[in-house]
């Protein structure tokens, strides 16, 4: 059986290296905010690369009105945006069809997290790239780093703000190459304050709410630990190993709880994505929480979870048992965990958990398979 699967499994790395070998070369410059100079980079790159003989051409660019960067368009070839109406409005959208028919040797998309006029042929930007890749054209893209989905939380106690627009976090595991385009705090604001960034009505605005040092700087900081991240799963997956390492595997266990269950799924994701490692969701339903027992709140908000966990890569393990401490080492054990995540203490699993000797049955089991636990603020 296992020798089995031992061919099943290589025979599905082969096909995965041609699927890579007929797909586009994608590059993603992320910085820390608008105003870094990631569209800058990308239009410098391009006019290098027109140099060198390439078929560079521009899907979608967005200057933003930046002079510098504006100025940067002469003498690179556009493809024609698609016109679209909108509530009595005609806005204009990337061509996805025209760039794939011109098909170029690369294409400039830009605002990677940008999410489509409704009626365009995909809803997000970032499945127009997807498509483009598939169809063997190179890209070169650029997003922010809040707009990655499992830093959504952080994002949101850093700047006070949930953005709306976000990428799963597997579109950046899919870039051959992911830069950052870096800046210090003081660098950004003297920008700002030039303006350089927005209009000059705004920036009095801007240095109130985003634009503050110390905002800038947790900004910053999550920037350089994603591309950290990204060149260390390029290490993983592109230099052989001489010494064989433990293969890290994360379960996520969550309750119905909506908020808490976000959290400890977005954290997960993030630390799975840095040991770019596989990982699951599990769910034990108890007859407490059979369907026809808790809200359809509830149960939208569980269902809403499920789709999280599954966007950012997770495998949904659903269980229907009342022995959660049992079903939790079950799981785990089947799938060769290696590390357990579960909320704080006033998470519903705790409250289980810490009746009689269950935590005790737990931790001994989780010895025995030697799973590390995390417990997730």
């Amino acid at each position: 059986m296992a020798e089995q699967e031992d061919k099943e499994a290589n025979v599905e790395h082969f096909l995965e290296l041609i699927r890579k070998s007929k797909r586009g070369k994608f590059k993603v410059y992320i910085g820390m905010s608008a105003g870094v100079g990631k569209t800058y980079r990308m239009l410098q790159e391009a006019h290098a690369l027109l140099k060198n003989g390439i078929d560079v051409k521009i899907g979608y660019i967005e200057t933003h009105n930046r002079e510098e960067t504006h100025a940067l368009l002469s003498g690179l070839p556009s493809i024609p945006r698609k016109k679209l109406f909108y509530k009595g409005k005609e806005l204009e959208e990337m061509d996805v069809q025209a760039v794939i028919n011109l098909h170029p040797e690369l294409v400039l998309v830009d605002e990677l997290a940008h999410t489509n006029i409704p009626g365009s042929k995909n809803g997000k930007r970032w499945e127009d790239v997807v498509e483009i890749l598939d169809a063997g054209i190179n890209v070169i893209s650029a997003v922010n780093i809040q707009h990655i989905e499992s830093l959504n939380s952080e994002i949101q106690l850093i700047t006070g703000i949930e953005v709306q627009e976000r990428i799963p976090d597997k579109v950046l595991r899919m870039a051959d190459e992911v830069v950052n385009i870096d800046l210090t705090a003081d660098e950004l604001i003297t920008r700002l304050r030039e303006g350089k960034i927005y209009d000059k009505s705004k920036i009095e605005i801007a240095l109130k709410n985003f634009f503050q040092g110390e905002k800038i700087l947790q900004l910053r900081e999550l920037a350089l630990k994603e591309v950290a991240t990204q060149v260390e799963r390029k290490i993983d997956t592109e230099i052989p190993k001489t010494t064989k390492l433990r293969t890290e595997r994360f379960l996520a266990c969550i309750s119905s709880n909506d908020v808490i269950a976000k959290k400890i799924i977005r954290k997960t994701s993030r630390l799975a994505s840095y040991y770019n490692s596989q990982w699951a969701v599990l769910y034990v339903q108890t007859a407490s929480e059979n369907s026809d027992k808790i809200p359809l709140s509830a149960q939208r908000h569980l269902i809403n979870n499920f789709k999280l966990a599954t966007e950012l890569g997770a495998e949904v393990i659903q269980v229907k048992s009342q022995e959660i401490v049992l079903t939790i080492g079950q799981v785990a054990e089947e799938r060769k965990i290696t590390t357990l995540c579960i909320g704080r203490p006033h998470f519903k699993i705790w409250r289980v958990l810490l009746k009689g000797s269950l935590f005790s049955q737990l931790l001994k089991k989780l010895a025995e398979l030697n799973i590390d636990m995390i417990i997730l603020s």
